[in-house]
């Protein structure tokens, strides 16, 4: 019990709520003297935690503590002080925070207690607060027509439930309007259309109750290889760009498709990781093999811009003459170039020979190849250097003509195209 110096001092009681939003809202209520003498221990009940002081001037100790609220009691101990108050109402999962003091406030004497309602998790909340009745959610796929019919079963009969789509990054995001099934219906069921089905494409459903818990169901989430679609290139900036239609962890990279074994080079100094961010290429080569390959824990997949002819690409060919390769570069638009012959000890790598040369379109330029040089793994190699990121082709067994061997202008040229 709290002190009171006379009979017509009171306590305060305050009670705070911290709410889902984190704001707080609170109560108080006055406890004021009593007329009459009672036995505190027989009487004092739910009232909570009091201190009480035996005379005025005279030091304050502990008289008694409880741990319940009770709806509408009444309180008394030696000092007469009464409470009055009835229930308040609380939410799942809320804190309650409730202080008592004396008014004036004696002996610097403030109690304080908390309370933390347990969640929908807890068995006996969970099963008899309607607010933790979200309900159990399935789906009929309709392809064709791009719709998602969902049943919903487990909930209370006789109130409405809130169905939609929504895409799920941080939150869920609104995928159009949300239906509602009426409680006093008994078709159960709701049709909603879909542009795409994504891996973050979820069904969400919740009771029409304020706070009430929400269920999710996502059952595209391992269908990724739709996403390495949204690819963009644009041509006065050459840039080539890609951005996730779902959270992703992927790493990008830019490789070399090369036709004789479906097999894509990785290209040096081109790998990016995105979780949810785009992924940009600057200054890119719209050569039909540059292509960008995506890899997940799943595995990887490779998509290849250009392959389809829509944007210009460059040819290299050679032509062997004695002992010189002539190299020509023929591109629709106006491109700088770099030749070299290299020894190709394995698939992606080809070990310089020689000296770099430098072309321009519709320029060439002869290479002396010498006998030791020519080999089934020389190759003449060239990239664009006008850009950043550039796939380098190579032609390899080439022809060497030397003094001595039987050759004429008629030798076939051979040709790098796509």
């Amino acid at each position: 019990m709290l002190p009171a110096s006379s009979k017509t001092d009171a306590v305060l009681a305050q009670v705070e709520t911290i709410n889902d939003d984190g704001s707080t809202s609170g109560i108080s209520a006055f406890c004021y003297p009593l007329m009459e003498q009672v036995d505190a221990l027989r009487r004092l009940g739910p009232c909570g935690k009091l201190l009480m002081e035996q005379a005025p001037g005279k030091a304050c100790g502990l008289w008694r503590e409880a741990s319940h609220w009770s709806r509408g009691f009444t309180v008394k101990a030696n000092l007469l002080v009464q409470v009055q108050f009835n229930c308040i109402e609380v939410n799942v999962a809320q804190h309650i925070y409730v202080t008592m003091k004396t008014v004036p406030h004696y002996c610097e004497v403030k109690l304080s207690q908390q309370y933390y309602v347990e969640d929908c998790r807890n068995s006996d909340v969970g099963k008899y607060i309607p607010a933790c009745s979200a309900g159990k959610l399935d789906y009929i796929l309709d392809r064709a027509r791009k719709i998602l019919t969902v049943n919903v079963s487990n909930f209370p009969r006789d109130q409405d439930y809130y169905v939609r789509l929504c895409h799920k990054w941080f939150t869920c995001e609104d995928v159009g309007a949300f239906a509602v099934i009426k409680g006093k219906e008994s078709f159960k069921s709701v049709s909603l259309k879909y542009s795409q089905l994504l891996p973050c494409l979820c069904i969400e459903g919740w009771l029409a109750l304020p706070d009430a818990r929400r269920i999710q169901l996502c059952p595209f989430e391992n269908d990724t290889q739709v996403l390495w679609d949204n690819i963009v290139y644009n041509p006065l900036t050459q840039t080539l760009a890609w951005e996730p239609a779902c959270p992703v962890l992927v790493t990008v990279n830019l490789c070399r498709f090369t036709k004789s074994n479906d097999h894509c080079e990785d290209i040096e100094n081109s790998f990016k990781n995105s979780p949810e961010k785009q992924v940009k290429y600057s200054r890119v080569d719209t050569h039909p093999r540059l292509c960008m390959k995506f890899t997940t824990k799943r595995g990887s997949w490779i998509k290849c811009p250009f392959a389809h002819g829509e944007f210009p690409a460059w040819k290299m060919r050679t032509v062997a003459a004695a002992e010189q390769i002539q190299v020509f570069f023929t591109s629709q638009t106006k491109a700088q170039f770099s030749v070299l012959v290299c020894n190709r000890t394995q698939m992606a790598s080809c070990e310089s020979l020689g000296m770099h040369h430098s072309v321009s379109v519709g320029d060439s330029v002869s290479i002396t190849i010498s006998q030791e040089m020519c080999g089934s793994t020389v190759c003449i190699q060239g990239w664009r250097t006008d850009v950043d990121y550039s796939v380098p082709l190579q032609i390899c067994d080439t022809y060497c003509g030397f003094h001595g061997q039987p050759h004429s202008d008629g030798n076939p040229a051979k040709a790098m195209t796509h």
